[in-house]
């Protein structure tokens, strides 16, 4: 893998970008704002625009890229699915599918998989399972089921979930809402406890809120949720479709103070950044409460996303990009602490996964990756002045340093 771009970094200069870029404009809804940057290949940890400018990616396509940009074996996998049959629908079992998903439990210490898509949809289908549990097992009343979740969630963009958003952006103009939630704040757990009832079938929570800005709880708040769920006789879904599958340097974010959720929803990374690949995975108790045609998707649990989830599950079953992850943990920080003071206020980090805070008087996070994306590097910014940094878990030592030092110099520039 390079450690260095091939020709000078920059952005949005080439005639080629200059042309693809006006035909987005045209074309497209504007539901995103993103940088000036086409990205017409990858290799690894980097990528390389229709002007042949080459970037290390610091975004990883929000982790859905963890194993890195054209990762072989994941091709490879993806390559041989393709010549055999790639969907079927569950109106038939296709002989890929189950392979997967008792590789997937064994993986992640649970019992049972629900094959979805996109991460919304298997955040979305945690909640109806969730409500249908508490029905069906707890004695809630029909319609009164409420799931308690956190202040400053991310847990994707259909009506309802948006409906227990507090991002204006997301929230604003969408309405009516849905009921039935009830939202506390992250990491505070004497107010989880308030906020409980006999009502609450569910507590919904990020391990780590991503787009939040990477903002990691105490230590002491995971097993305190799980402690007030098995109190209250609720159950705890972790959200881990950014957090999870080497992420943080576990398999599983929650695996970092020891919790065992009964639902954990997983995506993003799990399609090896090839296909959208989704899933809740939990107990049998909890997911065996649906019956057949109360819930499906036409695509979930395709022949060809098994074929890469599988994949996936392998690799992770190996313990390289966990490892990867652990062990870059304590080199991003140190050069992360280096900066604070010098134009970082603070930051937060778990495995190769920060959440950087930029002085407001130097720029707004939007600022800070447009000029870090002209020296060759692509960071997203979140909430004001506030950028991420989730690369590849194939990155280097010093494809780390490349990119903290590319900060470093837009701050100094900046200062």
């Amino acid at each position: 893998m390079d450690s260095a771009p091939d020709t000078a970094p920059g952005t949005a200069t080439g005639t080629n970008t200059a042309a693809a870029l006006a035909v987005e404009d045209r074309a497209l809804a504007h539901n995103y704002s993103p940088l000036p940057v086409v990205i017409a290949s990858g290799d690894g940890a980097w990528v390389t625009d229709v002007d042949g400018k080459r970037y290390l990616d610091g975004l990883a396509a929000y982790s859905a890229v963890n194993f890195g940009h054209g990762n072989p074996r994941l091709l490879d996998a993806a390559r041989a699915q393709l010549d055999r049959v790639t969907l079927t629908s569950r109106a038939f079992v296709n002989d890929r599918l189950g392979p997967f998903a008792e590789s997937l439990a064994a993986l992640t210490g649970t019992d049972m998989v629900l094959p979805m898509n996109t991460g919304a949809e298997a955040v979305e289908s945690a909640i109806k399972v969730s409500r249908a549990w508490g029905y069906r097992v707890k004695g809630v009343p029909q319609g009164q089921a409420t799931i308690i979740v956190a202040g400053g969630n991310f847990h994707g963009r259909t009506t309802t979930i948006i409906s227990f958003s507090d991002d204006p952006d997301a929230r604003n103009d969408f309405g009516p809402y849905t009921p039935g939630f009830r939202t506390v704040p992250y990491g505070d757990a004497a107010a989880l406890r308030e906020a409980m009832d006999e009502t609450v079938v569910a507590v919904l929570l990020e391990p780590i809120q991503g787009e939040g800005g990477v903002v990691i709880p105490p230590a002491d708040y995971l097993p305190a949720v799980r402690e007030v769920c098995d109190e209250f006789g609720a159950l705890f879904i972790a959200d881990e479709i950014q957090s999870g599958l080497g992420r943080t340097g576990h398999t599983l974010a929650v695996s970092r103070v020891g919790v065992r959720p009964d639902l954990i929803t997983l995506g993003k990374a799990l399609g090896g950044g090839i296909v959208p690949v989704s899933a809740v995975v939990g107990s049998r108790e909890v997911l065996g409460v649906l019956r057949p045609g109360e819930h499906g998707s036409t695509f979930g649990g395709n022949p060809l996303a098994a074929a890469v989830g599988a994949e996936v599950v392998a690799m992770l079953d190996e313990g390289t990009f966990q490892q990867r992850a652990l062990a870059g943990e304590p080199v991003l920080r140190g050069l992360l602490d280096d900066l604070v003071g010098h134009g970082v206020v603070s930051h937060r980090v778990a495995g190769l996964w920060a959440g950087i805070d930029i002085d407001p008087a130097i720029g707004t996070g939007k600022e800070i990756a447009k000029a870090m994306a002209a020296r060759g590097v692509l960071v997203k910014d979140t909430h004001g002045s506030t950028i991420r940094f989730a690369p590849p878990l194939v990155v280097t030592d010093d494809e780390v340093a490349t990119a903290i030092g590319a900060l470093a110099a837009v701050l100094r520039d900046r200062s």
